[in-house]
């Protein structure tokens, strides 16, 4: 199939070049010309343009950040003009799942179809090819997307016929792994203030009951000084304020979800919102008046 890829950041990257081991032709475009010189090391052809990546394209998966910088790359940059009538178009972003409804009609009226189609596993996950993905459309284009979706992904979750359906679905995952990380960090901020050993509190963690994916994940890096990003304070801020916004509209509660968000915003006003977003914990330090306790 012939791919255009948008988006060739840290997990963009990996997806397109198992893309290209998977026999498709694959044109990407990045704003970085590092990532266009990975590209084509890996076997793509490198675009000049979002909307040259486009050109001829059956399939276009977007794997920027938000849904308006997908909205900008299809509408401002002129991608979805570029693609031929019928192709598809599939948002790999988080986003709320009223602006992925939007956005597929604006495609509709182009004569376009849209994929929703967020993903997750980090990059690790998209360099072995096993990251989830819960996508949403319509049965064909679901079906004459999924081989470049077994391409990427070693679960592939069809979550329904409407558009914003799989958006929904990421945006619960969003949820936990917010929770789930604050949760983390003020369990081990617990335990520096109460003298124990964090590294030992890892150990004992890792083993019980009380132990999580997220847990033995980010635990680690929040005993370092200064950990490796993988995902920033900030990305938490704002997928927690797509959770807390679709509650809003819903009608529904989600005071967990309301906490965490308060501690991300608190480690984002310290000054940490580039930060690993293990380093939330920096807002329990701040919020005791305490300095982090080496094991």
């Amino acid at each position: 199939m012939k791919i255009g890829f948008v988006g060739l950041g840290a997990m963009g990257a990996p997806m397109a070049a198992r893309l290209v081991a998977a026999g498709h032709q694959v044109s990407g475009f990045d704003v970085r010309p590092e990532a266009m010189a990975a590209l084509q090391q890996s076997g793509g052809r490198p675009a000049s343009s979002a909307a040259g990546a486009a050109q001829a394209a059956e399939l276009l998966w977007l794997m920027v950040i938000t849904g308006d910088q997908a909205r900008e790359v299809l509408f401002t940059h002129g991608a979805a003009a570029a693609l031929p009538k019928g192709a598809i178009v599939a948002l790999g972003c988080t986003q709320a799942p009223a602006m992925a409804q939007a956005t597929a009609r604006e495609l509709e009226a182009l004569g376009l179809s849209m994929l929703d189609a967020p993903v997750s596993g980090g990059a690790k996950r998209a360099a072995d090819g096993t990251l989830t993905i819960m996508a949403s459309g319509s049965e064909d284009v679901f079906a004459r997307a999924k081989p470049v979706l077994d391409a990427m992904g070693q679960r592939i979750f069809d979550c329904g016929r409407q558009i914003g359906l799989g958006s929904t679905a990421k945006m619960v995952n969003l949820l936990l792994c917010g929770v789930h990380i604050a949760a983390a960090a003020e369990a081990l901020h617990l335990a520096e203030r109460a003298g124990i050993d964090p590294a030992k509190m890892l150990e004992i963690i890792g083993v019980s009951a009380g132990n999580s994916w997220m847990f033995g994940d980010r635990g680690p890096r929040m005993l370092q000084a200064e950990p490796a990003v993988t995902s920033a304070v900030d990305i938490f801020v704002k997928d927690l304020g797509i959770v807390l916004e679709q509650g809003k509209q819903l009608r529904t509660g989600l005071p967990l979800a309301s906490t965490a968000m308060q501690m991300f915003l608190a480690a984002s006003g310290l000054g940490h919102g580039l930060a690993d977003d293990s380093q939330v914990i920096r807002a329990y330090r701040a919020l005791n008046g305490s300095k982090p306790k080496k094991g």
